[in-house]
């Protein structure tokens, strides 16, 4: 289980999250929504460990986070960051190797080799393989990149893996592959916490929402209990009328139009 307990995080003397508290169980999808600026990058830097938390404590498998070794931490949590920046002319498939480091000395095992051919095969990347990686596309790189994610965690059951914003960039296909995918490791006991942008693609994967505004928790729960037009409204600052969709029972978020009235004004705001 993850377990986040009070957990503030200051820059200087900026709060960028503050006194968060949640548990994502094994089996479970998080989502995490928020506005530009809401903290939610901030957030998953401090669950992945790459950020010490300026108060109160994150607890993986029970063990304070910042008390694994960090070979032992690559060996229970694997994040896909939202920029991954690679310069060097690797072949796409010597990226999702990467993702194996962790499990070998000098070279990769039969059992390694087995792993990466079957994350490139799930994410649809295999014909990508032999291909420079600074030829593809950025959805190519993504799902490369989401590749080598899963290959650091594929055979550990109940590791976290932490999407920060993972389909950005791919097209309506892989972006249901890949959360699919998402949901399909949850239900083999892996805990998942992935930050989207697109609110209906949360209502439809997630198995619980945490809404985000000025690095604090406004909203917690499934997305039948906090995805509502005030919920949305109070986070995101926008109306939006929010049905049930009869075929899959789920919430369907509708924002409403910008009136011409609202952006004269906010022109004038800015002008004035």
């Amino acid at each position: 289980m993850l377990t986040v307990e009070n957990v503030t995080y200051k820059a200087g003397s900026r709060a960028l999250v503050k006194a968060v508290s949640f548990a994502v169980h094994p089996g479970e999808i998080m989502v995490v929504l928020g506005a530009n600026g809401a903290g939610k990058s901030s957030l998953m830097r401090l669950l992945s460990g790459e950020k010490k938390p300026s108060e109160g404590s994150i607890y993986l498998s029970g063990k304070l986070l910042k008390s694994y070794p960090a070979k032992e931490l690559a060996l229970k949590r694997a994040i896909m960051n939202q920029q991954n920046i690679i310069n060097l002319d690797f072949l796409a498939q010597e990226i999702v190797q990467m993702g194996r480091y962790p499990h070998y000395r000098n070279q990769p095992s039969l059992h390694d080799w087995d792993i990466i051919n079957q994350v490139m095969a799930v994410t649809g990347t295999t014909h990508l393989a032999e291909q420079s990686f600074l030829t593809l596309s950025g959805g190519e790189q993504q799902r490369v990149h989401l590749a080598r994610v899963l290959a650091q965690i594929w055979d550990i059951p109940g590791a976290l893996l932490l999407l920060d914003e993972p389909v950005s960039g791919m097209d309506i296909q892989y972006q249901q592959q890949t959360l699919s995918l998402a949901a399909m490791l949850a239900k083999k006991g892996f805990i998942v916490v992935a930050i989207l942008h697109d609110i209906n693609l949360a209502s439809q994967y997630a198995d619980n929402i945490l809404m985000l505004k000025n690095g604090r928790k406004w909203y917690h729960g499934t997305p039948a209990e906090v995805l509502n037009a005030k919920s949305i409204y109070d986070v995101f600052e926008t109306e939006a009328d929010v049905f049930t969709n009869p075929h899959t029972l789920k919430q369907l978020i509708m924002p409403k139009d910008i009136t011409h009235q609202t952006l004269e004004l906010n022109l004038k705001t800015l002008t004035s």
